[in-house]
């Protein structure tokens, strides 16, 4: 076991203690000699108003993307589980968003929002809305960072949600028939009890993952406009890598990793798994 061991402390644990290590420090840049501050990094971070609306969006933007991809991700996997000609080509296509590159699907919702010839905005503007800049008003670009993110990690989700269903007996679904109940009846007092622990699990990972997303929100908007979808890793990135201020973003990290720690606690003590 020594080698993973050593890997894991190399790459997490050594990293993980730098950062935090670097968040009692003021530099102001990566050659300047470091400065002890002790805890005026997180006092100045906890005093700052844009700390509070990274957090804010963070666990809206956490919150809506994890509800839209679970609905939609237990519907289609419901969908997909039916016999249908052509099954295995759809179920192939579903999981399409999921693996292509995040800058291509950025670039290519970018395309078709423009405000000028997307295709999204033209066809708004035919059905009477009018011109819609949806990442450039900020109650829009918060909802489009959402439907970006669903649409993209949903076959996640759905690819997930599909093999759980796979594993219902189906005598179980026969009896049940038999029984004359409905499939609203069938869905929740058989296939929800058996997806429970899957479904537990999905929303800790997505919960985890939507948190510390970075790169999909960077590239449409990049936390903008005025704040409107800046949440802690993008307010992380900006202050150690635009402002030079290492020692409040780190800062950032280190509050953003203990709340998750937290969460995570709280999450698995109140609702623990079965075997």
């Amino acid at each position: 076991m020594a080698p993973g061991v050593l890997v894991i402390l190399f790459f997490i644990f050594v990293p993980l203690y730098m950062a935090i290590r670097l968040s009692f420090f003021r530099m102001e840049s990566f050659v300047t000699p470091p400065v002890f501050v002790g805890l005026e990094n997180y006092i100045r971070i906890f005093q700052s108003p844009e700390f509070w609306n990274a957090l804010r969006n963070g666990l809206l933007y956490c919150l809506l993307t994890i509800t839209f991809q679970v609905l939609v991700g237990i519907a289609f996997a419901l969908v997909l589980n039916q016999a249908f000609k052509g099954k295995a080509f759809v179920r192939g296509l579903t999981i399409l968003p999921y693996i292509l590159p995040t800058v291509v699907v950025a670039l290519t919702w970018q395309w078709m929002l423009d405000g000028s010839i997307g295709i999204i905005t033209i066809a708004a503007n035919r059905l009477g809305l009018g011109v819609i800049n949806w990442l450039e008003t900020p109650r829009l670009a918060m909802l489009t960072v959402v439907v970006v993110s669903v649409w993209m990690w949903t076959p996640f989700v759905t690819t997930c949600f599909l093999a759980a269903l796979q594993t219902i007996p189906v005598d179980l679904l026969d009896a049940a028939k038999v029984d004359g109940t409905s499939a609203w009846q069938n869905f929740i007092y058989i296939t929800l009890p058996i997806l429970k622990p899957i479904l537990v699990i999905i929303i800790l990972l997505r919960g985890i993952w939507m948190f510390n997303k970075f790169d999909v929100i960077w590239l449409l908007t990049k936390g903008g406009p005025l704040g409107a979808t800046e949440h802690l890793p993008i307010l992380t990135y900006q202050k150690v890598f635009q402002t030079y201020d290492i020692g409040g973003g780190t800062a950032v990290a280190t509050i953003s990793f203990l709340f998750l720690v937290i969460v995570v606690s709280i999450y698995l003590k109140v609702l623990v798994t079965e075997d």
